[in-house]
């Protein structure tokens, strides 16, 4: 399994087979960490979720983090019952009892909980919500920054939210996984996903950008998940006098593209070299890409 340069790839790290995993309420050894089979997000992925990074111990962006969430549960009437001071204490929690201080990813996963039977129906539920934070040790693979990633554009198109609202971090990924398997199998990293119109939207699991004639784009996110990272590049970027559009782009632009890059919580911003077999630009990290990154991360990274 070679994940070398994938946008989600990470250096294992030992410390993990340890860690201590959060599972309502209890802090249990990862190899107990579990749910039941007839938990509604195992059956039906009827959950939302957010990943969490951890930099000199501070979560970066903690509060559009925690905003995301409850706003995502709210839309699908699933009522934390930690409440937000809660799972605020129980993030603290899980950090100190594996004694983490930086370079950690931390998943947060709540699903409407455990049902009577399995189907889709909410009335079902015999608990409340079942709540799990996972906290590893995670250092992307370096591999990805300096040489880059490589997309393949998938032909499963993203959703507007008539059909599926990518805006909310749903645990049903799915029509995701699907176009980055077509990416894995055509030999890339990630899977770049037109929207219903034709348009450029996002990969699979990172927002995308591009660099044209020194001007930063982006999708709308009319059809594609409002990034977090995104969203602070785009900041970050405008507050150094960096025109940024985000705007409908087509592959055609894309492939003329001087620059390419994607953005995630856990690679921040990594550089993209190649596109269904086209080089971008000159084929290397390019210099606003670096630029980018470097002003991203003074503006959410603590200092140190």
């Amino acid at each position: 399994m070679n994940t070398a340069t994938a946008a989600q790839g990470y250096v294992p790290d030992p410390r993990n087979e340890n860690v201590l995993v959060w599972v309502n309420g209890d802090l249990v050894p990862r190899a107990q960490a579990m749910v039941s089979v007839f938990d509604a997000g195992f059956g039906f992925g009827d959950g939302v979720w957010e990943g969490l990074r951890l930099v000199r111990g501070r979560i970066l962006q903690r509060e559009a983090h925690l905003d995301r969430l409850f706003e995502g549960a709210r839309s699908i009437a699933l009522e934390i019952p930690q409440g937000r001071d809660g799972i605020d204490a129980a993030i603290d929690g899980v950090l100190a009892a594996n004694g983490m201080e930086d370079g950690a990813h931390l998943r947060l996963m709540v699903t409407r909980g455990v049902k009577a039977t399995a189907n889709q129906d909410p009335r079902f539920i015999l608990s409340g919500p079942t709540v799990v934070i996972t906290a590893e040790y995670k250092t992307p693979r370096p591999e990805a920054r300096a040489k880059g990633l490589t997309l393949f554009t998938s032909t499963f198109r993203t959703s507007g939210p008539d059909v599926f609202d990518l805006h909310l971090n749903s645990h049903s990924r799915l029509n995701l996984i699907q176009a980055l398997i077509q990416a894995i199998n055509a030999g890339a990293d990630e899977a770049l996903m037109l929207d219903p119109r034709g348009f450029v939207a996002s990969c699979n699991s990172t927002n995308f950008f591009v660099v044209r004639k020194g001007e930063v784009w982006t999708s709308t996110s009319s059809y594609s998940f409002k990034g977090i990272t995104q969203a602070a590049v785009i900041a970050a970027a405008r507050a150094a006098g960096i025109i940024v559009r985000e705007t409908d782009m087509t592959l055609a632009q894309v492939y003329s593209a001087e620059e390419s890059f994607v953005t995630g919580t856990l690679g921040g911003v990594t550089p993209v070299m190649k596109i269904d077999g086209r080089v971008i630009g000159s084929g290397a990290p390019g210099p606003l890409t670096a630029r980018l990154r470097a002003l991203y991360e003074a503006a959410v990274y603590p200092p140190g």
